[in-house]
């Protein structure tokens, strides 16, 4: 966040726009990349399991790559005129390039967090921003363009999967006895059977998810042009800094957490509590901050082009301050065994989502009446989420999760 004062005055909003459609055109098919096989290495208590599953997860990116980019060399062309956004046209290609290197940095991020290895995931999204944002100011200063930014958000992800990759090579942890238990591996298709409960029901919930984060971006292109999605992606990008720096690194150390007092009987309900107070607690008032002055800082810190950021930033705040506070609800659910209903609500929450998108853009004819009911919409689902789980989380069984997730020690 410290380069994007400088990264918003080099491009502008329209090359900033193209950019976010192509972040979330990628961003939405990376979800059912691996159909969510990466989520699941964190439970096996095997870790024999739990490579099998890594073998897995990269298994299927590899073909779902495969599929999209034969559907992009048959579709990619009216995607584009669709979405107004011909500044990309060249580099539709790069989105199945995109989600298969998020796999691979998914299954590296996801076996990092269930060996505890906090630290080196904290290095690595350092070097990754470090190396990321001064390559474009780099080019940014030569080639000002949209190409430019997507390229460098591609170049990103494969240095953070490299970076994660090299630093536990090089950790003495990785030589742990737990690797090398005398036991069957059972294959990659046993696995996917085991776990199917991923893709069947959590990929349809992550994937409704990404659709509803990434439609505002690409309703704006199309109806109001890049500029329109530039403010947008800007604003949800800032607003959401709290939950990057903050609580991603909750949810990296809570997922493991929480799944270990369920297995072995802990009070879940009291944990889920106290991690969802104490991230109310310290997002509550740089939010507020956005809610109250959105404008004038967006145009202060940002440039003067980018004060209509600051009026969609202070509605998505409300949202997104929900959003920072449901991680822990979120990170317990895989363990709870509440996908199935995740995946109604997520039917439910992106539904009553659009439908307040299409109200904004028909009824009141303006974008920020439809930021406004999008945010508010959200916000109430995602506390009523947070408020669904912690009740769950206290009549649910706490008892061990069933043999699939792991053999017995």
């Amino acid at each position: 966040m410290a380069f994007s004062p400088i990264i918003t005055r080099l491009y502008g909003p329209e090359a900033y726009g193209s950019m976010g459609v192509f972040m979330s055109i990628a961003g939405v098919a990376s979800t059912v990349a691996a159909l969510s096989y990466p989520i699941a290495i964190v439970l096996p208590r095997s870790d024999v399991e739990a490579l099998g599953l890594m073998r897995a997860s990269m298994y299927v990116g590899i073909a779902t790559s495969l599929v999209v980019t034969f559907a992009l060399y048959l579709f990619g062309s009216a995607l584009v005129a669709l979405l107004n956004v011909g500044a990309i046209a060249a580099f539709v290609y790069l989105i199945p390039v995109y989600m298969l290197i998020t796999v691979m940095s998914a299954v590296a991020g996801q076996w990092l967090i269930r060996k505890h290895a906090f630290a080196l995931v904290a290095k690595v999204s350092v070097w990754q921003a470090l190396l990321t944002g001064s390559t474009k100011v780099g080019l940014g200063i030569f080639y000002p363009t949209a190409a430019v930014l997507v390229v460098t958000n591609a170049l990103g992800v494969i240095i953070g999967a490299v970076l994660m990759a090299l630093g536990w090579r090089r950790s003495s942890t990785h030589n742990e006895p737990e690797t090398k238990v005398a036991e069957p591996a059972s294959s990659a298709r046993e696995l996917a059977a085991r776990y199917r409960d991923f893709p069947l029901l959590r990929t349809p919930q992550v994937l409704l998810n990404a659709l509803s984060h990434s439609l505002p971006v690409m309703m704006l292109a199309s109806f109001f042009g890049a500029s329109s999605a530039g403010f947008y992606s800007i604003a949800s990008a800032v607003t959401a800094l709290p939950a990057g720096l903050i609580g991603n690194s909750v949810t990296q150390v809570f997922y493991p957490r929480i799944t270990e007092a369920i297995n072995r009987g802990e009070d879940a309900r009291a944990l889920i509590i106290k991690a969802t107070t104490a991230l109310a607690l310290s997002g509550v008032a740089p939010f507020a901050l956005v809610v109250v002055a959105g404008p004038f800082l967006f145009a202060t810190v940002f440039g003067a082009e980018w004060r209509t950021a600051g009026s969609y930033a202070q509605w998505l705040s409300i949202w997104l301050f929900f959003q920072y506070i449901n991680r822990p609800a979120v990170s317990a659910i895989p363990a709870l065994r509440l996908q199935g209903g995740l995946l109604v609500y997520e039917l439910f929450s992106s539904s009553t989502k659009v439908l307040a998108l299409f109200v904004g853009y028909g009824m009141f004819g303006s974008d920020i009446a439809a930021i406004a009911l999008f945010s508010l919409f959200g916000a109430f689902a995602y506390a009523w989420l947070i408020l669904w789980v912690i009740r769950r989380s206290g009549t649910s069984s706490n008892d061990p999760a069933p043999s699939r997730y792991g053999s017995e020690a």
